[in-house]
């Protein structure tokens, strides 16, 4: 079995792990570093449920490949929920009723952060269109889409 070394920056700090070169970073979050917050949901880059942010940007994590890590920087929710910039988030879906059975909810925080961050940020229909990324089977997105009108007013 072919096994590279890595050597990449999560959630802030340096790590290092030996694994095969097409070892899922969704794989390596759950199963080596412990970290559950991303959700295997359709293991084809389809729901956001395993939405974390590589190097600042939103990437589905059941899509990224361990060879494409080296030297790379991996934020998860288990630190974005920690940081202040994601508590406007995280208070409109609860305040809105966009949290039901909460398995999307890593991956939707995950994806309307990046966008709350954004300068300047998008118009509702942009965030709109980009949150279509992140599928939920529960709240019937009515809740979600009030969030989003409250983090992203016209």
């Amino acid at each position: 079995m072919i096994s590279l070394t890595l050597n990449l920056t999560l959630n802030g700090a340096p790590v290092r792990i030996d694994c095969a070169p097409d070892t899922r970073l969704l794989t390596l979050l759950r199963e080596h570093w412990g970290l559950t917050g991303a959700k295997p949901g359709c293991e084809v880059g389809r729901c956001g449920a395993c939405m974390v942010w590589l190097d600042d940007a939103p990437a589905n994590a059941c899509l990224v490949m361990a060879w494409q890590l080296e030297g790379r920087a991996v934020r998860t929710i288990e630190s974005v929920a920690a940081d202040a910039a994601s508590l406007p988030v995280r208070e409109a879906l609860a305040s809105c009723g966009g949290v039901q059975c909460g398995y999307c909810t890593a991956g939707m925080v995950m994806t309307m952060t990046h966008l709350h961050l954004r300068q300047p940020r998008p118009c509702q229909a942009e965030a709109s269109a980009l949150l279509n990324g992140n599928l939920c089977r529960c709240t019937g997105y009515g809740g979600i889409r009030r969030a989003a009108q409250t983090l992203f007013p016209d």
